[in-house]
């Protein structure tokens, strides 16, 4: 016997298919494996079988009769495979011995397996016996192999492909939904839809009915058999009359169909590359339109953008300029992005296109010219180049109008006050007053011709300080440089005159110096100590009127020790004025000496005597004014500064008090000594001596409200705030009253309990114990060391893993991973202490009963103390059995209610 073993999935007759690896019959399950030589089955394998060997024999003028009988000897199986591949077989044996019919089938067997398909326990002895299953099993491999197996749509292929084929064809038909091969087909529908799709002349679709299968398979079944060669291989009778009709009876039926259609199915194979390939270059096309749409756009874009970024024209104005930079950071924030987006989707849409034309095998693309990515990023590196530098440009070109607009209204400045100081120069200097002026007169116009050569050399900076500043505006291309030239130009020329005019009037006094013999050199010495004086008088002025802001003690220190600084030049500087009006009054009293008539004021300065007077009395009264200024601020920056060391003093206090009263509190809690009252009694004073430490907080609240009035922001004398202050009370508050309420629980656990002080001790101390970080809470692994070292069976087994889930679950019944000391009390009171259930305080109420299954308000009120009696009589229900008496009450349903068990 030749055994053809197999590596892959068994097959259900004994082998994994026809295919190298068997694949297609991956799909048989032991549901099917199991039922497969049911009856009904094996009935309608029989006549499929049968009929489909005969559509081939009969080509070579031959046919079987039984399946089980005719293939005995070898010889029509060896024909059959010889007509179903197109191949000549090795030459039979016509022995009749037995010898030679296994030869004849082995040789069959042998070719069976040239194509690749592997079986496992099918020999040629079981089928030379006439062995029904391994029979079947060999044709249901053959038709596996030759007409099944090449079956392919849309990459699937063998009975998936046959499957998807049949669903594709019939997909457009009601009530009609192939899923498998088997019920999918028990209507005949499917049938006669596979006909109508390929000659619809050949079936009225319409008329055919859902609840009449035998009718539609019949139907199905002749037509094929007599237009389309398809010999009929079942019974209408054996499908309908069976729950499930045999898979591979239908498969190989539908195969034929599938075969008989192969023509047309070609054609639509054809078709359907014709599309794909029709929809392949439609996709490409539309890629390729998309491409050259998104490059035109993006380059006419970076077209127009191009210039605009170049364009390095300058405005006249900041305003114009902080447009265009808006304009150009709009441009990097708004414009910029999506193009970015665009330019990188188009490099995708690019690669992804010539992927996919190489992968269909076309052409690669070839953009328009000037459109290729190159061509793209050519133009988007001359856009970055160009970007680059733009907007530091910008901002160049914004300090640059900066600093123009400064030195512009710099020099309209400087140019106003030369203008104003020589408003009337000029036809001062021309005058001629010299020729009727008396000797002193001509001496006092020599002076004041002195005196302005000074004044005139001293305005010589400002007039350089005036070229120098039209000059820089000229650098810089200032956008109104033509009217700074101008009178620039004009001042420049009108110096030029001055200095010309004061040369002539020097050389005209000069002439007539000879003739002058006294000169008031008191009024110029005047005249050059007071104009110092008056222009120290002028600055002192504006320094007394100056605003101050201060936010500190040290900063009003500052202002007040440089007042105080300026206040101690002040006796030196009434004695430069005593001194000056000194000069004056010397000059005067040489006048008078010498009936020397003055022409009323100093020719040689504006700042009279009156000028000085009047400035010098206008800083007496700015000094305490000034003074009064200082020192009110200094009052309120030291009232604020008070307030910050009298909230610092306090919350510095209030902060590491409540800070310590946690540590305290946590210290109790874990190291609780005493009985659990004294424990209780201790922390109620412990509660209470925090509660009267309150007026502190509200003192410390009060002082908080003042520096908030006083608009205070910062506190360098304390780190505290009083939100810091308010969240620590609150957690303190309610750190000690959940602390309470642990040991009131505990208490109540104890009573219920019955749990001696001693036991509660251990308790806490074994608690304590395992609770390493002192968190009031155990950990699973702690609380199970826990148990452990109070002799719990939980070591890390199967049995010891169980029980302490089922303590976890009592203990930590929300799943939070933690176990709180009254959960730990309450378990080892459960496991420690008798518990009272509602059995035993039915079994107490009944011996109060006297047995009976009723209790009275009598007994009640004789047994009980009164408050309990007259509680259990308003709440017990009237007992309702055959043995109740008048006033009979329920003593049963009171107690299960008060364990939960019902209804109270």
């Amino acid at each position: 016997m030749v055994d053809y073993h197999s590596a892959g999935q068994p097959y259900p007759y004994g082998g994994n298919g026809p295919g190298p690896n068997g694949d297609y019959m991956a799909q048989e399950d032991d549901w099917d494996r199991d039922l497969l030589l049911d009856p009904a089955w094996e009935k309608q394998q029989r006549k499929t079988f049968t009929a489909w060997c005969n559509s081939h024999l009969r080509k070579a003028g031959t046919q079987i009769e039984n399946i089980d009988e005719d293939f005995r000897d070898g010889l029509k199986l060896m024909l059959l495979l010889e007509v179903i591949s197109g191949e000549r077989l090795p030459k039979p044996e016509r022995g009749k011995m037995r010898v030679h019919k296994i030869n004849n089938v082995n040789k069959a067997l042998d070719f069976i397996a040239s194509k690749g398909v592997k079986l496992v326990s099918i020999g040629a002895e079981e089928i030379v016996d006439g062995n029904a299953k391994m029979t079947l099993g060999m044709i249901w491999t053959i038709i596996l192999r030759f007409a099944i197996q090449d079956i392919s749509v849309e990459e699937t292929s063998a009975k998936e492909g046959l499957l998807l084929w049949c669903q594709r064809k019939t997909a457009p038909y009601k009530n009609v939904n192939v899923q498998n091969f088997h019920i999918s087909w028990k209507d005949g529908l499917a049938f006669n839809a596979l006909i109508h799709r390929h000659r619809p002349e050949l079936i009225e679709y319409d008329k055919l009915r859902k609840d009449d299968p035998v009718t539609n398979l019949n139907n199905a079944f002749e037509v094929a058999e007599k237009y389309l060669d398809i010999p009929k291989m079942l019974d209408a009778e054996d499908i309908v009359g069976t729950l499930r009709p045999d898979e591979k009876a239908i498969m190989t039926y539908v195969s034929c169909f599938y075969h008989a259609f192969s023509g047309a199915q070609k054609a639509e194979t054809a078709a359907n590359r014709i599309c794909k390939v029709l929809a392949v270059n439609q996709e490409n096309e539309h890629l390729m339109e998309d491409y050259e749409k998104l490059a035109s756009d993006l380059l006419e874009w970076i077209r127009r953008t191009i210039p605009w970024l170049e364009d390095r024209s300058p405005q006249k104005t900041i305003q114009e300029m902080q447009q265009k930079l808006e304009d150009f950071r709009d441009y990097r924030r708004v414009h910029k992005p999506p193009k970015v987006q665009e330019k990188c989707q188009l490099e995708i849409n690019f690669n992804t296109l010539q992927t996919k034309l190489r992968l269909s095998n076309r052409p690669a693309f070839m953009p328009s010219e000037g459109r290729m990515v190159s061509d793209i990023n050519t133009g988007w590196q001359h856009l970055e180049q160009a970007e680059k530098g733009y907007e530091e440009w910008l901002l160049n070109e914004i300090r640059r109008l900066e600093r123009l607009d400064h030195l512009a209204e710099k020099f309209r400045q400087k140019a106003s006050i030369h203008e104003a100081w020589t408003e009337g120069k000029e036809a001062m200097l021309k005058q001629k007053d010299y020729e009727t002026a008396t000797l002193s007169d001509i001496k006092a116009l020599i002076r004041k011709h002195e005196a302005f050569e000074s004044d005139l050399a001293a305005h010589q900076d400002r007039v350089e300080q005036i070229a120098a500043i039209a000059q820089e505006l000229n650098e810089l291309d200032y956008y109104d440089s033509p009217s700074v030239n101008a009178r620039c130009q004009k001042i420049c020329d009108q110096w030029d005159v001055l200095g010309s005019l004061t040369h002539s009037r020097r050389e005209a006094l000069e002439k007539t110096e000879k003739q002058l013999e006294t000169i008031d050199e008191l009024h110029l010495e005047y005249a050059k100590r007071a104009a110092p004086f008056n222009n120290w008088m002028e600055s002192a002025m504006e320094d007394l009127q100056d605003m101050f802001i201060v936010h500190t003690i040290e900063e009003i220190e500052g202002l007040i020790a440089a007042h105080d600084q300026f206040k101690a030049t002040l006796p030196d500087a009434d004695r430069e004025r005593e001194a000056i009006l000194g000069i004056q009054r010397e000059a005067q009293r040489i006048a008078d000496l010498h009936s020397i008539k003055l022409s009323g004021n100093n020719p040689y300065t504006s700042v009279t005597p009156q000028v000085i007077n009047s400035k010098w009395e206008r800083v007496q009264q700015l000094v305490p004014t000034r003074d009064r200024a200082l020192q009110d601020e200094q009052s309120r920056q030291q009232c604020n500064e008070r307030l910050r060391r009298q909230f610092a003093g306090q919350a510095n206090i209030v902060g590491p008090w409540m800070q310590t009263k946690m540590e305290e509190i946590g210290r109790i809690s874990i190291e609780m000594h005493g009985t659990l009252e004294d424990q209780l009694q201790h922390l109620k004073h412990y509660e209470q001596s925090i509660v009267d430490y309150k007026p502190n907080l509200e003192l410390l609240e009060q002082q908080h409200q003042l520096v908030q009035e006083a608009l205070i922001f910062d506190n360098k004398h304390t780190n505290y705030t009083m939100e810091h202050i308010r969240v620590g009370w609150e957690q303190l508050l309610t750190t000690i009253a959940r602390t309470i309420n642990e040991v009131e629980n505990q208490i109540l656990t104890r009573d219920a309990k019955g749990i001696s002080q001693e036991q509660m001790q251990e308790f806490r101390a074994s608690f304590n114990h395992f609770d390493k970080d002192h968190c009031g809470a155990l950990g699973p692994e702690e609380f199970k060391a826990c148990l452990i070292s109070l002799g719990y069976d939980v070591e890390n087994d199967r049995q010891g893993d169980a029980e302490f889930n089922r303590i976890m679950s009592l203990v930590d019944p929300n799943g939070s991973g933690s176990v709180t000391f009254q959960a730990f009390i309450d378990f080892m009171s459960r496991e420690t202490t008798d518990t009272d259930t509602a059995d035993q305080v039915i079994a107490s109420f009944k011996v109060l009963a006297g047995d009976k299954n009723y209790i009275t308000a009598e007994e009640l009120r004789r047994e009980l103390p009164p408050e309990q009696a007259e509680y259990c009589i308003a709440r017990m229900a009237p007992y309702r059995g055959p043995d109740a008496a008048p006033g009979a009450l329920d003593y049963k349903s009171f107690s299960t209610a008060l364990y939960g068990e019902s209804d109270l």
